[in-house]
Formats: structure tokens, sequence, C-alpha cells
């Protein structure tokens, strides 16, 4: 028998990226809220530069309930699931990923909100590819601007607006949507190398940009501006300079006092009454089974959990899991994990041994719609970005261009000569979701606690290919521009995987039919239960989804605190 506690107004799994922004507008808003964490508190001891234990080992200081639970994956239901890794991409802790992860912070494009139709109204409704499930988003950009603009704000990001209400910035990113105002903190400084990376861009025609960052370039909300130490590659800020939400909102709704926070909660089910209303949350800590009873939930795992903690949370009124009487959790599933990399060797060094992968130069002339598909046999498109990083394990792995073998003596020679002279490039890119492409639970494989993990089922489809060599391809001609000497470009296509931007499974949109939450974020079937995360998105864009995860998180908190009264009054 679990033990019940008090009742609270509202339970948020997770306090990562997305629950750790919802609950700061909920507490101001005079809801009492309760944070269930499965990871701990984490200090700036745990955020040493150490490239061995955050990059290879995974972070063994945190709570890893993640690492024991990582999905299976296979690229088609007739394939067999791949080998599982040891070290999940995702983090434990109260902040979650927002600890570990890059920082780049990106808004979407408007296109991205739209793409059936402004697919169909320019190319023609054929150029949707077949047996893809995208769907129009059931709002457009300007109704997340605001939001946008207040986690830009909220958090604090980096950057340089590149369009301010229509004035084009030419120092910015000349393809952005409006935004309403600037970046609160100039960009992050360059290198020597990422300027000439942005010379030969210019040169090229392109219009190269700092990209934006959830990291202080300087002091902003009393803490330090970045140091540029060079292990923000899966790595902790130890001066707080990197604006997760443990040093951001989370804080601040604690200082309400109407934030509880709870760590080593492990979330197991989701329960509902009689009536088919959300009733609370079960969880375990040290094996002992609690029950926090909440007008309202919202999951805010990442999205693999909140499918998986979805499906295992059966019931009479949800015999398929929760939410899910329309068979559409896990549904609509896709992800960015085919980066497409070009690898460039030069002539002399790079001097990419400080820094952050946030600390860079980027090119949008081919993502999204920005540039015209009329002669192209794809959809969507990718945004360049050449950056700063560089830490002596992962430099060991860098290619050899074909100029020396992968081990031994010669091996070692061209690493000791070479490592400081080659750049990677990021790439990501439109993804779309398919009918074959989903997350189920795995029928055979279990976590520790005897619970199926999650099955991805998916793969990159032709659309997904194509602007991959397409994009690879502009990548490899602004290197060339930069001088370099040899050109190494990574295969694309093949199975998903698990990825650090995984999408759908939980999406939103206005119909039932097909998708499992509304516009606001709140489940069409239990009108009490919210989902945040990216696992709401229809579309990925080339960007990273983390800004606007946030902004949607924020978006739903807000929603539920001026509609409290009639979203909280369940049925009785």
């Amino acid at each position: 028998m679990a033990n019940r506690l008090k009742d609270t107004d509202v339970v948020i799994v997770g306090l990562g990226a997305a629950g750790g922004v919802a609950a700061l507008p909920l507490a101001q808003a005079g809801i009492e809220v309760v944070g269930l964490e499965a990871g701990t508190w984490l200090t700036r001891k745990d955020f040493a530069p150490d490239e061995l234990r955050n990059n290879v080992r995974g972070w063994p200081q945190s709570v890893q309930k993640a690492n024991q639970e990582i999905p299976t994956s296979r690229p088609n239901a007739s394939s067999p699931s791949a080998p599982r890794g040891t070290v999940h991409p995702m983090q434990n802790s109260v902040g979650g990923t927002t600890l570990h992860y890059w920082g780049q912070s990106w808004r979407l494009n408007p296109w991205d909100f739209k793409v059936v139709s402004e697919t169909t109204r320019r190319y023609g409704a054929s150029r949707i590819p077949k047996g893809s499930t995208v769907e129009d988003w059931p709002f457009d950009y300007d109704e997340l601007e605001a939001y946008y603009d207040k986690v830009e704000y909220g958090v604090g990001v980096s950057g340089q607006a590149g369009n301010v209400d229509g004035r084009i910035d030419p120092r910015g990113n000349p393809f952005e949507a409006p935004r309403r105002r600037g970046y609160p903190m100039p960009p992050l400084r360059w290198t020597e190398f990422i300027e000439k990376m942005a010379g030969s861009a210019k040169s090229l025609g392109f219009h190269p940009f700092p990209g934006p960052a959830a990291v202080n370039s300087r002091s902003y909300q009393n803490r330090s501006p970045c140091m540029y130490h060079g292990f923000c590659n899966r790595g902790g800020c130890h001066v707080d300079a990197k604006n997760s939400t443990m040093v951001t909102t989370i804080p601040r709704a604690q200082a309400t006092g109407r934030l509880k926070v709870v760590t080593r909660a492990h979330v197991t089910t989701i329960e509902v009454d009689a009536n088919g209303q959300v009733a609370g949350v079960n969880y375990l800590t040290d094996g002992v089974e609690y029950f926090q009873p909440a007008k309202v939930v919202l999951v805010a795992g990442y999205t693999y959990e909140n499918v998986r903690l979805l499906l295992l949370s059966k019931s009479k009124a949800f015999p398929n899991g929760l939410s899910n009487n329309h068979g559409q959790v896990g549904r609509h599933y896709f992800s960015h994990n085919m980066l497409a990399g070009v690898s460039a060797l030069f002539p002399s060094n790079t001097s990419s041994w400080y820094g952050l992968p946030a600390q860079g130069v980027a090119v949008d002339d081919w993502a999204d719609d920005n540039f015209d598909h009329s002669g192209l046999d794809f959809i969507g498109g990718g945004n360049l970005w050449v950056y700063s990083d560089r830490r002596p394990i992962g430099a060991a792995g860098m290619s050899t261009f074909g100029r020396a073998p992968a081990w031994g003596s010669a091996w070692k020679a061209f690493i000791k000569e070479n490592a400081d002279r080659s750049n990677t490039a990021y790439i990501q890119k439109t993804t779309l979701p398919y009918e074959d492409n989903y997350i189920d639970l795995d029928p055979v494989v279990k976590d520790p606690l005897g619970f199926p993990v999650c099955r991805v089922t998916a793969e990159f489809k032709e659309n997904e290919r194509r602007v991959s060599l397409f994009t690879q391809g502009k990548m490899e001609q602004w290197y060339r521009e930069a001088g370099a000497v040899a050109i190494q470009r990574a295969p694309v296509g093949g199975a998903m995987g698990i990825s650090t931007h995984a999408y759908g499974g939980t999406r939103m949109g206005d119909n039932p039919a097909t998708n499992v939450v509304d516009r606001w974020g709140l489940s069409h079937e239990a009108p009490n239960l919210g989902v945040l995360g990216a696992s709401t998105m229809g579309t990925s864009g080339a960007h990273n989804p983390t800004l606007t995860v946030q902004a949607l998180a924020w978006r739903t908190a807000e929603h539920l605190a001026k509609n409290w009264n009639r979203i909280s009054n369940r049925r009785s």
C-alpha cells in the first residue's frame, strides 16, 4: 500500500528544461506545486571539467535512473533491436539536461509551424513526402513569440537579433522571424577560426551570424559570465554561467514558497479516479512507495519517458495507457539524430582547445524553407554550425581523412600533428514524422524495477536523406572556401536510434483522433493531465528544440493558471 501524501494543486513529473520552467509561472500565480525529480541536487563541485567522468562515464556522480532505462531501438518492425548504449543522452537531476547540454537556444522558423499549408501553397500538396503524418501546428509562430521572449529573459540568452519588429540587422540572422526586442545579452565571443569561417561564408554570399546560447556572455541575474574553459560539451558549469533551470527558474519558484522539490522520486504510474480524471502519481524512493495526490498532473520528462509513463499508466478508463484511447501515444515520432556531419582538415591550427559548443557561427541560408525548393526533390533544410569545442579524448577520435590508419604508431603520429587542424560541423536538419516511425513498450527488455523500457522503431526516410546530402554539400563548399585541404562526410540514412533531440509521441493538435494533447498541451482524453516537452512538437525545424520546449512549457503553465478553476475542478 502506497503512503498517501498531502494533496497539492499541481504535481510536475521531472524538473528539467520543461518542468523547471513551468514551475515558475505556476508558483507565481499562487498555485501549490510539488516537483518530483528522479535525480538529486548537484553542486559546482559536481561540474569540474572532467571529460572522462562527464562525456565517457555519463555523470556517475548523479543518480542515473536514465542509464537503467535506455530505450531499445530498431529501424523497422521486421528488424532486431540494436545493442543498447551504456549512457543515456539525457540527465537525471534538478535542472535535468539543461545542466550538461550545449546551451543553444533557437527559435523555430514560422515555416516550421505550417509545413503542410506552406509547402502546399508554394509547391503543391504532392511535395509532402509519402507516408508522412506531418500536420500544421494548431497555432503559428506569432502565438509563441511572447513566450520565446519570456524564456530568453527569464533564463538568460545571449545572441544577436536579426529582426526586431521587422527591422533587419545584418549582424544577426536575416532569415529569423520578427521578435519584439533583442536578446538580453550580446553574443558569446568568437575565436580567430570562427571569424575566418564567417568571412569565408560572406565571400560565398552566405549570411553568417552568432548563434543564441543560454550562456551568460556577461554577468546576468547575479551570475558570472562564461569563462570559456572548454568542457561544456556534456559538462556542467562550475561558475553558473550556463543558464540551467537549476540556477534560474527553479530557485525563483522556490522563493515564492509554493514549489516543493522532491528528489530521488522515481515515478512509476499516474493514477486516475472512477471518472477517468487524473488523481495523482505513484513514485518510489529507496523501495518505499508514495502516492502524491494532485488536482493537475504535468508530465515533463524527456520524450521517451513521457511516452513510457503514459503507456505504463493503464486503468479501466485507459486500458491501453493514459490518454491513449485513440491510439496516438507513441505515434508521430522523429528525431534529429542523423546529424550528417562534415569534417575538414586545414593546413594550420584552428585553435579550438577552449570554448563551448554554443560559441560559433551559423548559416541559415539553407534552413527550413529559406530558399527555393522548386527544382529540388525534398522539403526542409539544415542549419550549418561551426563552433569552438575540443577536448583530449574527443580529439583522439578525429577522422584521419584517409591519410593514416585508424590505429598504431602512424595513427598516433597523425593525431599528434593534426588534432588542432581539424573541425567538424554540426548540421541539424528538418525531420518529419512518418506512419511507421513510433515508440512503444519493449516486450522483453525491462528496467531494474521490472517495468518495460521504451522501444523506438524508426528510420530516416528519403526526404531526410536528400536534405542531408544537400546540406553536406553546402558545408563542404563553405569549408573549401575557408581553405580546407581534406573533407570527410559522415554517412547518412539508417536507423534513428536514441537522440537528445527526440520529438513526437504525445503530439499537440486540435484533432483528438490524431493528437494526444490540445493546443495548450492538455490531454484531449483527461483534461487535467498536461504534457510538457518535445514529445508534443509536430515538427523539428532545423534547430535545437530546448527554447521551443521551454516556451511551450511557460505557455501551458500560464494557461493553466489563468483557467485554474475550470481545469482543476474534476468531476466527483
